[in-house]
């Protein structure tokens, strides 16, 4: 299995990515909808890393998922296995993991940065409370951080801008732990770390309950205006990258900032209400993707 010394594709592998396209469009239509803005040579190897990371989260938190903690760190540990003997041999009987190698080998992607992954999310097969910022720090450098290393290069980033993209990767990743406040407590897991949420007072029998406490806003405030400083600080290295991946980079970060948008406007009440942009916020931001100056 593979791909031509051509650079074509066999029939196969075509077959493996749209699988993994499939997959993004199913669970993430708005990363979807970004990726459709990427340049179409690269879009294939977007959809294949969507492909591998969906399919850890499946295991960890799918609707399939194991109850047994154990278990589920056994399935990730047959996924990264998976990968490796992948890259190692260059291709796999799985339609995720053949995209990937192949992407992985087409773009020179540094696909190790996936065990760090890796070791994040198995943090999440058991209960989660985070319990100081250092220690949320380490969790998305090695989660989000991850990823935005890998989406780099694949984008066009020159490498001093790697680091950049690895900070955007976080910004999104913080972004979805404002708004998942209750979905993750449903899960057992608080990454709001404990060391902030004592200074706030805030007690985990109030976000079970689902009452944003003034002492919990404030907590919600700080976190959003660390997520909006991460985005303001990594919106130049945008400028760094091919023209033609700009708008899709663009329209994920727009919608993210929309999401924040939506937080402040509930007055950071994230247990009562479901924060999710709508489709219209969606189209306005796909709109404005393509224009040169955003925030």
């Amino acid at each position: 299995m593979g791909g031509g010394t051509d650079g074509t594709v066999h029939a196969d592998l075509t077959a493996a990515y749209d699988t993994c396209r499939r997959i993004q469009r199913r669970h993430d239509p708005t990363y979807y909808y970004a990726t459709l803005r990427l340049p179409r040579e690269v879009r294939p190897a977007v959809h294949a890393l969507y492909g591998y990371v969906r399919g850890a989260d499946e295991m960890v938190d799918g609707p399939r998922r194991s109850p047994d903690p154990a278990v589920r760190r056994a399935a990730l540990d047959g996924w990264q296995s998976a990968l490796e003997h992948g890259l190692a041999t260059g291709g796999s009987p799985q339609p995720v993991i053949a995209a990937l190698v192949d992407a992985g080998r087409r773009h020179d992607l540094p696909l190790e940065q996936l065990r760090t992954y890796m070791g994040s999310m198995r943090v999440d097969c058991d209960r989660v409370r985070i319990e100081s910022r250092a220690e949320l720090d380490r969790y998305m450098q090695g989660s989000a951080a991850s990823v935005g290393r890998i989406m780099a290069p694949l984008l066009g980033a020159p490498a001093e801008l790697h680091e950049e993209f690895a900070r955007l990767g976080v910004a999104f990743q913080l972004t979805n732990f404002i708004r998942d406040v209750r979905e993750d407590w449903e899960l057992d897991r608080v990454y709001l770390p404990r060391e902030e949420r004592t200074r706030f007072g805030v007690e985990d029998h109030a976000i079970a309950s689902g009452h944003a406490t003034p002492g919990f806003r404030q907590l919600m405030a700080l976190e959003v205006e660390r997520a909006r400083a991460l985005f303001h600080v990594t919106a130049p290295a945008v400028d760094g990258v091919p023209a033609s991946v700009r708008p899709g980079i663009r329209l994920a970060r727009t919608v993210y900032l929309r999401v924040l948008d939506r937080v402040e406007a509930l007055d950071f009440d994230v247990l009562r209400r479901r924060v999710r942009p709508s489709p219209w916020q969606i189209g306005r931001a796909a709109l404005g993707a393509v224009s040169p100056r955003q925030a």
